[in-house]
């Protein structure tokens, strides 16, 4: 028998090295909030509930950045419009008073949740639809200008908290579920983060995603075979923007507070920096990214308070030795273990 049928395995499941690998990676997370009560460290559950809030947002942006090819040095703009959004609802809900006079308020996350992605979807058409009429160095610089003329403006809104911020005093409620129980928002997060990244990989996979791709190797190739390329272009931006909507309502719900501080600049920043830590164009790299870059942060904080000085050159060293993220170096750790 050829070795890759007895990869296979007998039940003809695929067991090959990075396959099996993320066929572990769900046990793991499921199993990870019942090791931290065991280990009496609740911590650990909310940290991993912030990782896996933000391999959404990071997962999302690759979707423009590692398969589109549009640097989009503005999503954060996204993750707060996601997240303003069940902190504005919340309020009206609490006062009893409509949004613009005719929307009601809600706790309920089965409103809120589809209400942050469609206004943060509307957020990305509208600024889509203007940046993709550039590209290169003035994409990235639109993307940033509008994320920060949006920053600005919730600064000014005095009624939602200007610089202040909002409280969310109450996580969204579910149907017969405890999201004020940290385990039980863990793996609301855990389910929506796997079927997101599932619906990003039928997404890749089909012809839309074949599309995307070979539009990000030539956009003139394409255009000359009919490809209508804005209009492309502009659907997996808005999807991306949805997706990091998604995670801007599901990290206001976490921290149950809201701030401008979730679209500045350098919120965009670290998204970016989680999709090339765990390599660009890949499903999962995103996800190591998050894991990776959060996981340092945490570590690095509590040794020291100077831990970005220590961080930089961390990140340098990685980008230099690992181009392809860190998600090359687990297939090729798997790959030698099983070659």
């Amino acid at each position: 028998m050829d070795r890759s049928a007895l990869q296979r395995g007998a039940l003809g499941v695929d067991l090959r090295p990075g396959r099996a690998l993320w066929l572990v990676a769900p046990v793991v997370l499921a199993a990870l909030p019942f090791v931290a009560d065991a280990l009496g460290d609740a911590s650990i559950t909310t940290l991993a509930t912030r990782i896996v809030i933000l391999c959404i947002a990071a997962a999302s942006l690759n979707l423009a950045l590692g398969y589109g090819g549009m640097v989009s040095f503005g999503h954060a703009a996204f993750l707060g419009v996601g997240g303003y959004t069940v902190g504005m609802l919340y309020s009206h809900f609490v006062a009893g008073a409509p949004f613009l006079g005719f929307v009601p308020g809600t706790d309920q996350m089965l409103l809120t949740l589809p209400a942050a992605m469609i206004a943060s979807g509307l957020a990305a058409a509208a600024i889509g639809a203007l940046s993709l009429r550039t590209g290169g160095v003035q994409f990235i610089m639109i993307t940033l200008a509008f994320a920060q003329m949006l920053f600005f403006l919730f600064v000014s809104l005095k009624a939602y908290g200007g610089d202040d911020g909002m409280i969310v005093r109450r996580r969204n409620a579910l149907p017969f579920l405890d999201t004020r129980n940290d385990t039980t928002f863990y793996f609301v997060c855990l389910v929506l983060a796997a079927a997101w990244l599932g619906l990003l990989s039928r997404i890749v996979g089909s012809r839309f995603g074949l599309v995307l791709g070979g539009i990000r190797q030539s956009e003139r190739r394409m255009a000359a075979l009919g490809v209508p390329i804005y209009r492309y272009k502009l659907a997996a931006f808005v999807i991306s923007g949805m997706g990091t909507g998604l995670a801007g309502a599901l990290l206001g719900n976490f921290s149950r507070f809201v701030s401008p501080d979730m679209m500045h600049w350098t919120q965009s920043g670290e998204l970016m920096i989680m999709v090339i830590l765990g390599g660009v164009g890949t499903l999962m790299g995103p996800v190591l990214g998050a894991a990776a870059l959060i996981g340092l942060e945490t570590v690095l904080a509590g040794w020291t308070e100077h831990w970005q000085v220590v961080m930089g050159p961390l990140l340098v060293l990685i980008v230099l030795y690992l181009p392809r993220g860190l998600g090359s170096l687990v297939s090729r750790k798997a790959g030698g273990r099983h070659g």
